[in-house]
């Protein structure tokens, strides 16, 4: 992906995180937005070492909402969306790489969350 392709897939990403994010309920909205997204091009070398998938689309690292303050995890938490991952899984279809995105995120939202693999499956979340 070129820095060109690059930015416009970002921005993209962006766009639909903040729609997705607008159309939540208010109080999940507020705690939602103090989550960082990071934007990324796939898994880093640490991330595949830590056992993550190379294909992999998007990853929540850090303690869950209700355990923050006991936590004392020394990762925050936050949210990564692997963008070539999902580009290439979209074969770069612009309306199925949004809903990739939106997909994604509100994956690794529901894992912030603390709900489990069970529980984003009933959701459509998988």
């Amino acid at each position: 992906m070129t820095r060109e392709e690059w930015a416009h897939w970002s921005e993209i990403a962006r766009d639909e995180i903040e729609e997705t994010l607008a159309g939540l309920p208010a109080p999940l909205q507020t705690r939602a937005r103090t989550l960082p997204v990071a934007l990324e091009r796939i898994p880093g070398a640490g991330h595949i070492q830590d056992g993550i998938a190379a294909d992999t689309l998007g990853l929540f690292v850090g303690p869950e909402y209700a355990e923050q303050e006991h936590a004392g995890s020394p990762v925050p938490p936050q949210i990564f969306l692997f963008l070539e991952n999902l580009f290439e899984m979209t074969e770069g279809d612009e309306e199925f790489f949004r809903e990739e995105v939106r997909t994604t995120y509100l994956h690794e939202l529901g894992h912030y969350l603390g709900l489990d693999e069970d529980d984003l499956f009933e959701r459509g979340l998988e």
